[in-house]
């Protein structure tokens, strides 16, 4: 399956910050909804070093059909942040 659909909780969101994470604070992925609201979502380290971060989505959270907007946000340990670049990703509605 190469599509998310509406609804789907089998789904790992990976972003790729081109940073290096160690002792970071906090890591979030941030979304704007089709609707226009935003959010985010906690993420963990996947790989640190390679500046990895993931969210593990459950049942719920992708909870809108059409094209979504995702990114990193990263805070360091000394208080700076840092947004990653914006991707968007189409979620479809089962059985279209």
């Amino acid at each position: 399956m190469n599509r998310i659909y509406r609804g789907q909780s089998a789904l790992r969101i990976t972003v790729k910050t081109f940073t290096d994470l160690e002792g970071i604070e906090e890591a979030i992925i941030k979304y704007r909804k089709p609707d226009g609201s935003t959010g985010s979502f906690a993420a963990g380290i996947g790989d640190a070093a390679k500046g990895v971060i993931f969210h593990e989505c459950i049942e719920g959270e992708i909870d809108k059909a059409g094209w979504w907007v995702f990114w990193a946000f990263i805070t360091f340990g000394d208080g700076r942040t840092a947004a990653g670049e914006t991707v968007r990703v189409f979620v479809w509605q089962e059985g279209k």
